[in-house]
């Protein structure tokens, strides 16, 4: 079984003005669907600092496999989440934030405008997507299949 941890990232959502998460309840509703066990979910600020403070914490100690983030991907002043993510990833791996916007193109020509990035610390493979429900959607569900395969070779239960 794989672990995970979901951070929405959003001032919005942190501060109570939007109701209801979707994005990230989809992301703990379809991974724990598909044989994953939730760590942790939360929601932060879009603030550096704290985003790449948490998801070096889940890398770190929490024993999260997968960590999703979502929000903060866009153009505005305050999207700094593949900033943050990048700060404290060990390696990257961009083939995936690479599919993930390529497939999204087949759905909306915006797709390119997303700056989600993909990566490794530790043992911990880390992935921030957008903060649409409907883009978060069609994101996981395209790479879930190779990324578990990914997490099995981190975990050295795979083959490269």
């Amino acid at each position: 079984m794989y672990t995970f941890s979901v951070i929405t990232i959003s001032d919005r959502g942190a501060s109570g003005e939007r109701a209801v998460d979707a994005s990230g309840e989809w992301i703990k509703d379809y991974l724990c669907g598909n044989g994953f066990g939730l760590r942790e979910y939360f929601i932060i600020p879009d603030e550096f600092g704290l985003i790449a403070e948490n998801i070096a914490r889940l890398a770190d100690g929490s024993g999260s496999d997968l960590i999703v983030t979502t929000g903060g991907t866009g153009f505005s002043k305050r999207d700094v989440t593949p900033e943050a993510a990048r700060s404290v990833i060990e390696r990257e791996a961009p083939g995936v934030a690479e599919a993930i916007r390529s497939h999204s193109l087949t759905f909306t020509k915006n797709a390119m405008l997303s700056r989600g990035i993909c990566g490794i610390r530790g043992s911990s493979l880390i992935l921030t997507l957008p903060g649409s429900p409907k883009a978060v959607a069609e994101s996981l569900e395209y790479v879930l299949e190779p990324l578990k395969h990914g997490l099995d070779v981190l975990k050295g239960e795979g083959n490269d």
